[in-house]
This record gives C-alpha cells, structure tokens and sequence, in this order.
C-alpha cells in the first residue's frame, strides 16, 4: 500500500495549530524553544533553522540557543548558511527582518534564501533572531515564508507572557502552601508537637501517604514523628529501613527521588530498598537546611502519581522555613543541662573546629589541668583545731560558810574591775558583830572601874578581854567586806551559773566563778606531728570559728610546745599564736574552730598526693 504524500497546505496548518498550542504552552522553556523552532521551520518550508540570542554581557556576540534541520545532511548551502548567522542576526535585528539570496541553486529560476525576522520577548533589552534556510525556491516564495514568519513572531512573546503568569500563580501558591503551614507549626509550642503538625499539613496538602521527618542526633538520623501516628516504635524494621533511607539523602544533602529520574546522579539504593519492602509508590527526600547545613531529613510517600517539579519546590520552601522554628523548638524543648552544653558546644565549635569538638575541649583541658598540677604553685596551709584560752583567769572561791543570798551575773556578761558577782547572806554576821561591839563596851568599863578601885589584876583581865571582843569584831568586819564577791580585773565570766542556788548554803573554799581577761586571749592550736616541720620556718596563719565559718581572722605563731602529747589516736603539738586584731565582742575563752598555718608553696601536684606517698614509703619500707 502507498502512503499518499502530505500536501503542503496541510503541513502548513498543522504547523499554524501547533503554534497556536505554544501560544498557551504551559511547559519549560527547554520544551518551548526547540518544539516552536521545529513549528515555526515547517511553516516556512525550511530545510534549516537557528535561534539566535545576543548576549547581554558582550553586545556584539551572537549566540546560537539551538538549531533544527530537516535532514542530517550538511551540503555547502547549509555550510554558508551557518557561517553567515551572525551577519544575518546583526541586520535583522536593525532591520527587524531579513531575506537575502545566499547561493544560486542549479536552476536559473530558483535561489537558495536566508530569511529571518526578530521575535519579540517579555523583555525589550532582549534580543533573539530566528533565521532559516530556503533550499531552491523563487523570490516570491522567500517572501512569502517571512511574511509567515513575522505573523507568528510574537509566539514566544504569548508563551513567555504565559508563562510568567503561571510562574506568578505558581510562586503564590507556594507560598500561601508555605504560610498555611507555619501557621499550625507556629501555633505548637513543643518541639514533638510541631513535628506532627509539620508532618500532618504536608500529607494533607500534598495527597501523601506518610510523611515523615527525622532529625540529626548524635550524628545518625533518628525519626522524630510521623504523619497522622502519635506514637511508633523505633525499633520496628519499618522505621531502622526509613532512618536508613534518609541518612542516604542527609549524607549526600541532595534530594532524592524514587523511582528515580534519567540521569539523576545520586544514589538512591537505600530509598528503592525501602520502597519495595514498604510498597511505596513514589518516594522524595528532602533535606532540612539551616544557614546551609542540614539538620534533618523530610521524606514523603504516596501511590497515586509522582511528584512534580512543583510540589517539590513548595515542600522544600516549607522546609527552609520551616528550619529555624523547629531548631529553635528541639534546641528549647530540653532540661537545662542539655541546653547549657548544646550552647557551649556551639561556642567552642567556633574556635576548635565543628568536628569532634568535645574531645578537642577534653584533651585541652586535660594538658591545662596536669600543667596547674605540675608547674603551678599553690599556698600549702597546715590544717588544725584550736582553742581561744586566755592568759588571766581568775577563781573566785566561797570566802566563809554561809548563805547565797544575791547573784548579779551568769556567765558570759561583761564585769568591770572590783566589779560585785555575788552577795552572800549577812545577817548572822550583822547579829555577831552587835554581840562583839557589846562585849568591847562591857569590858572596857570594868577596866574603868577596876582601876578606880586600884584593882590592877581585874583591869589587866577586863582589858584583855576587850581586845579578844576586838579581834572577833574585826573578824566579823573582815567577813563582812568579804561578803560581796567581787572580780579583780575587767573581764568576761566564764563559768558560775549560781541563780538556782540562791539561799543555798556556801562552804569556804568553794569554787563560784570563774573569770578571765579579754585584753590578753590567745590561740592554742593542735598540729598533727606529721605536719610540723612543715611551720617551723613560718609566722603567720588563719583561724575561723565553729559559729561564725565564713568569717576569717589572721594570727601569728609566738611558740612551739617542745613535747607532743597524745589525743584521739595521734600525737599532737601545741602551738600557741597571737592575735594580730583586737578580740571581736562575741569572743569568748574556750571558743574552738579550724586553724590554718602558712607552710610556704607547693605545686597542686604534691597538695593533693603527699599523704599518700608518705604512707607508701612508710609501708614498703624494708
């Protein structure tokens, strides 16, 4: 059977309808071009066509975008034809078209023609040229072609205008997707939450399946949420096979889909591994990138039909802007230790490196610590108990058997010098003093008497016993005078709490207060023998009460007792200090706390493993 050849007319109608269709193309300019080159040749008749474009950096370059021809072969015509492209873009885009006889043809009345005319663009600073090559045709005929040319030169001007319209819409509904989507995710203040939220407004927007997201952990993708599921369990081989499948595109930080496309150069094993287990239909990971550096890995999952080049750039803008809210919302969604060192880590990254940053902190810390150890030296203090004593105590004992009838202090006051502690019960005193001032009285008048009746012996004996009712009333006095306790020096009461005993009876000698001078306390410290030959050479020191620590006061070591003695186990020294300050007001004898001696410098090193050396050398002695 022959196939009856196509008439012209017809060829030339099916190019008009095809250029009519690219007026409303909706494809890639990739697409646009060479199909509307193609329709634009078949309307002229042309055996060879060129688009032509200057460049805007180099005005007076031309360069070819593409090219068609109706057969491979290249003859001489075609040859002159392609060398002369750049004069004939040059005059046409002056002229605005542009017809000239390139070559004679074999026959008189047929030439060979190039033609072209300048198409118009969205953009007038934009100059492009479609030239064509008529192959044995008539002047009339090369007229004719540019005239069709010309009435179908604003094709692309048409599509380019459609297709920036349809960029526009699809720009706005990308980014009224990507709004609609931050405001669930901005509305969630928990970072597992957000997550979900994330994962759910894709799925529904986009038809998915699943979409899932997982997050950087310790350097793996550990899957954080899943859409439409609260809670999975991590140690399923589903979700082993999906962390897997998204560590393939967070390592290659590219997107990957599957099935994959002609030509695509990552890998994309894993994702095909995981599609066939699950039975995934269409697969596409992206990775979520902050300030250049992906954080985590967002892969969706449907049956239905692939995903286009536009849903692809709508879920990678939700995923930009995503970024920082949900970083934010992990980084906070933590206990406070765990935010403290993400901080210092990030810190420390800026000057050490992002890699292995806290083992680089460890080893520095580890050579700055065994430096203060070995090389840095320290005040080395010799550590001990004391007790504040005072040089001048005084006891004040019972002066004679009798009564308490008045205490006037308890221990701790404050007393003045011949200052009154206590008054003992005078009154049998006060009776016994009577009965002596009466016998003195009687007495003296008979000696008065004997000596007026010139009894010599009478007087001598009356005048004796006046001076025996003397002494026993001076007694009486002395007693008397000693009733009222009183301190020899301005002092502090120590001991001698006597008001439960008032009315009770006092024996002479008896021990009621105890008293010691403020003006001369001083420190008496025990120091272990092993630490005292580390003072000899040293004058100064600290004490700290156990009532008042935080309060520090210095001394000064004025002796050395010569013999140890033993306490609790140990053989102790004393050492006796002054104090550098005068007494604080709350300072009292037999108040304790720690002492600390001054034993010259020592690295931090010897501080802190003498002890222990010291008793190996003792121990492995032999």
């Amino acid at each position: 059977m022959v196939t009856e050849p196509i008439k012209p007319e017809e060829t030339i109608n099916r190019s008009l309808a095809d250029l009519g269709r690219l007026r409303r193309f909706t494809g890639s300019p990739s697409e646009f071009w060479p199909t509307f080159l193609a329709a634009a040749a078949t309307l002229a008749q042309a055996t060879k066509g060129a688009l032509i474009l200057r460049d805007p950096n180099q005005p007076e370059t031309w360069k070819k975008l593409g090219d068609w021809s109706s057969n491979g072969h290249a003859d001489r015509s075609i040859v002159t034809f392609t060398r002369a492209l750049g004069e004939i873009a040059e005059r046409c885009s002056k002229e605005g078209n542009f017809v000239q006889v390139i070559e004679n043809s074999a026959t008189p009345t047929l030439k060979h023609f190039a033609v072209a005319v300048r198409l118009q663009l969205n953009k007038p600073e934009e100059l492009c040229v479609a030239a064509f090559l008529l192959l044995n045709v008539t002047e009339q005929q090369a007229g004719e072609a540019l005239v069709r040319l010309r009435l179908v030169s604003d094709t692309p001007f048409s599509y380019l205008l459609n297709f920036a319209s349809n960029q526009a819409k699809a720009d706005v509904e990308k980014f009224a997707a990507s709004l609609d989507v931050m405001v669930l995710l901005n509305s969630e203040k928990r970072f597992l939450a957000a997550a979900l939220a994330f994962c759910n407004a894709l799925a529904t927007r986009y038809n998915c399946d699943r979409v899932s997201l997982g997050w950087l952990e310790n350097g793996y993708i550990r899957l954080r949420a899943i859409s439409r599921t609260e809670r999975f369990d991590r140690n399923m081989a589903a979700v082993k096979a999906l962390e897997t499948a998204m560590e393939e595109s967070f390592d290659q930080d590219d997107e990957i889909l599957w099935p994959a496309a002609e030509g695509a150069s990552v890998v994309s094993r894993d994702h095909e591994a995981f599609a066939r287990e699950q039975g995934a239909g269409h697969l596409c990971s992206l990775p979520v990138r902050l300030e250049g550096k992906p954080l985590a890995v967002l892969t969706c999952e449907r049956q239905g039909r692939h995903f286009t080049v536009s849903e692809l750039q709508q879920i990678r803008l939700c995923c930009d802007q995503a970024a920082r809210r949900l970083s934010d919302l992990k980084r906070e969604d933590r206990w406070w230790g765990a935010r403290l060192a993400t901080a210092a880590r990030e810190k420390l990254a800026q000057h050490l490196g992002p890699e292995h940053t806290w083992a680089k902190v460890l080893a520095i810390t580890i050579v700055l610590v065994l430096a203060i150890l070995f090389f840095v030296p320290f005040n080395y203090r010799v550590e001990g108990k004391f007790i504040l004593r005072s040089d001048d105590v005084s006891f004040l004992t019972g002066p004679f058997d009798g009564y308490i009838n008045e205490v006037l202090v308890r221990p701790g006051d404050q007393v003045n010098s011949n200052g009154v502690l206590l008054k003992l019960d005078t009154d049998d005193l006060m009776l016994e003093q009577a009965a002596a001032l009466a016998d003195q009285t009687r007495y003296l008048r008979e000696a008065q008497k004997a000596e007026v009746t010139k009894a010599l012996a009478e007087k001598q004996i009356a005048l004796a016993l006046a001076d025996q009712s003397k002494a026993r009333l001076d007694l009486v006095q002395h007693r008397l005078d000693q009733a009222s306790i009183r301190t020899p020096f301005k002092g502090v009461v120590v001991e001698g709490d006597l008001r439960e005993r008032i009315g009770a009876p006092v024996k002479q000698g008896e021990a009621l207060f105890k008293v010691a001078r403020m003006d001369s306390l001083y420190v008496e410290a025990e120091v272990n023998q092993r630490d005292i030959h580390e003072i000899l050479g040293t004058s100064k020191g600290e004490i700290a009460f156990v009532t008042q620590p935080r309060l520090k006061f210095p001394v000064g070591i004025e002796r050395i007792e010569p013999a140890a003695f033993p306490k609790e186990g140990e053989n102790v020294f004393i050492v006796r200090c002054a104090l550098t300050k005068a007494p604080e007001s709350w300072w009292h004898p037999g108040m304790s706390g720690l002492v600390k001696l001054e034993a010259g410098k020592r690295t931090l090193f010897w501080i802190l493993t003498h002890r222990t050396v010291d008793f190996l050398r003792l121990f492995l002695w032999w």
